[in-house]
């Protein structure tokens, strides 16, 4: 598995796309350090970047790259090695190499204005770790739709339809099951709800880190209430393994069954 993790590795960073990525996050940094001269409200402006573009970059990178390598995988299982090595090592090598350039990108301008002197780093450091969260998660996801699917349209719509019900529908869905039911105490299942969706529950975790969780009234107050606390968090961050792990068991299951 190593061998292969090596090879995806490689030859994502040989990637142009990969180096587009990096310099992205690379000039975004740049151009919100120059805007606001606060690391602070920098640190609060990457938060809806983050939030958005990362699970979108992770869906669609793990879906091209299942795709273009299909022959190369085919060819690997012609090979004495074993099924779930071959995914895992390709699934792996994309989430790593997406997570490398998130982190160099954004890490070099804050670092080189003076991160390490500021209070802001704990926050921006937990915007980088709820970020490698979510390209693991969705490039997991992304895996899984590719597999399932061997028409490549098809792989693709799905995987786009997955990234914008998680990232814009659900909120509207759970908005709206929260002003029919306004009569009936949902402290609980607004709790629920928010960790069923990772994007959710990242930007929840990122917002009361940042301690403007007024900003969601009442709602935040509840939030504040539960995830403000150590076990909380703890609760917070293993919902977000969780959501790494089942998607990369369910990566294995399927690469045995799946035939080619």
């Amino acid at each position: 598995m190593f061998k292969i993790l090596k090879y995806s590795f490689y030859d994502l960073m040989r990637s142009s796309w990969s180096y587009v990525y990096l310099g992205f996050y690379l000039l975004l940094g740049i151009v919100l350090l120059f805007l606001n001269n606060d690391l602070s409200k920098a640190v609060i402006t990457l938060m809806n970047v983050i939030i958005v573009l990362v699970p979108l970059i992770g869906t669609i990178f793990g879906v091209m790259y299942y795709y273009n390598s299909k022959e190369f995988t085919e060819l690997l299982l012609a090979q004495p090695v074993k099924r779930s090595s071959i995914f895992l090592g390709q699934y792996l090598g994309v989430s790593i190499s997406l997570s490398m350039s998130l982190i160099l990108g954004l890490g070099l301008p804050f670092v080189a204005y003076g991160l390490f002197k500021s209070n802001a780093i704990w926050d921006f450091s937990l915007l980088l770790i709820i970020g490698m969260f979510l390209t693991f998660i969705f490039s997991a996801l992304a895996f899984n739709i590719a597999l399932s699917n061997e028409n490549k349209i098809k792989g693709f719509g799905y995987a786009i339809l997955m990234w914008l019900f998680l990232a814009v529908v659900y909120d509207g869905l759970f908005l709206v099951s929260l002003i029919l039911f306004e009569d009936y105490p949902l402290d609980k299942l607004s709790l629920i709800a928010t960790m069923l969706n990772p994007i959710d529950l990242s930007r929840t975790l990122i917002i009361l880190k940042l301690d403007i969780s007024a900003l969601l009234g009442y709602t935040g107050a509840v939030f504040k209430q539960f995830f403000g606390t150590s076990f909380g968090l703890i609760i917070s961050f293993t919902m977000l393994l969780v959501w790494v792990v089942l998607p990369v068991l369910r990566i294995v299951f399927k690469s045995k069954r799946k035939d080619f």
